[in-house]
């Protein structure tokens, strides 16, 4: 108890600013914006990001980079009770989880789709190998240590993966938010596809992208969650074998066949 007052009395800005801004969020409400390729759909969740980073250290510079640290630990505090509310939903719901079983396993090789357009993209940019670490997952925590063993700390793959991990974590949540519902706009997939499909790895993510779609399609609110909640718990499981097995070796086949030809001239060869 001596602690958490010593934690509240240092912190206290912290928690009003969270305050504040979730009020004036909550406000502001959901915001739609036609973008041609689709709707643009700004729930509060990412004006709240927004705001948060304005009074980082970089720009306003109301909260030192200590305090900005201490901020984003209490993301995890914040998902606990939803986390909680999903598992038992998933475990409540089991049958529908059965029913779509085979679908939940294979879309886990969906994921590895990203690494055909993200690696020539990665190439044209100027990288490296850096490309495999950064192109060949999502690169959540078990991604940033299986590439930091494989490879090791100093190694350009490691770079890469460290250098998404980052990108993700700051921006992760509002682009996957955004993606979701200009997606959902277009109106070509099922809603639970989609719920599916939020699942990538990340917590946070896949609760940004199935809030999102909750929204959008309030029948299918609980499904999406379900559906979100079990693909992410077995991405989770899977993930790090399938970037084991079949998504650093495929980054790193990919790499050996594009980057002489679209790559910058350089003396590296893949190992």
């Amino acid at each position: 108890m001596e602690k958490l007052k010593i934690v509240i009395k240092k912190y206290w800005k912290i928690y009003l600013a969270a305050l504040v801004i979730s009020a004036v969020c909550d406000l502001i409400g959901t915001v739609k914006l036609n973008i041609g390729v689709g709707t643009l759909t700004l729930f509060p969740m990412v004006f709240a990001v927004i705001f948060g980073g304005l009074l980082g250290p970089d720009i306003f510079k109301v909260f030192k980079t200590e305090e900005c640290k201490i901020g984003g630990s209490l993301v995890l505090v914040v998902l606990a009770p939803f986390m909680a509310k999903m598992g038992i939903s998933s475990g409540a719901n089991l049958a529908k989880l059965v029913s779509v079983g085979p679908a939940l396993l294979l879309q886990e090789f969906g994921n590895l789709g990203t690494i055909l357009l993200s690696m020539p993209l990665a190439l044209l940019l100027g990288l490296k190998k850096e490309s495999i670490g950064a192109c060949y997952s999502i690169n959540r925590d078990s991604n940033l240590g299986l590439t930091t063993d494989i490879f090791g700390p100093d190694a350009p793959e490691t770079k890469g993966t460290f250098a998404v991990y980052i990108v993700g974590s700051v921006i992760g949540t509002v682009f996957i938010s955004i993606l979701a519902s200009v997606v959902a706009s277009w109106n070509i997939f099922d809603p639970i596809a989609l719920g599916m499909a939020s699942g990538v790895g990340s917590g946070s993510m896949m609760t940004a992208a199935a809030g999102t779609l909750g929204e959008i399609y309030p029948q299918q609110a609980e499904n999406i969650m379900i559906m979100g909640g079990a693909s992410d718990m077995l991405t989770g499981i899977t993930g790090i074998y399938m970037g084991t097995f079949v998504g650093l070796p495929l980054a790193k086949k990919l790499y050996a066949i594009l980057e002489p030809k679209i790559g910058r001239k350089n003396n590296q060869e893949v190992k």
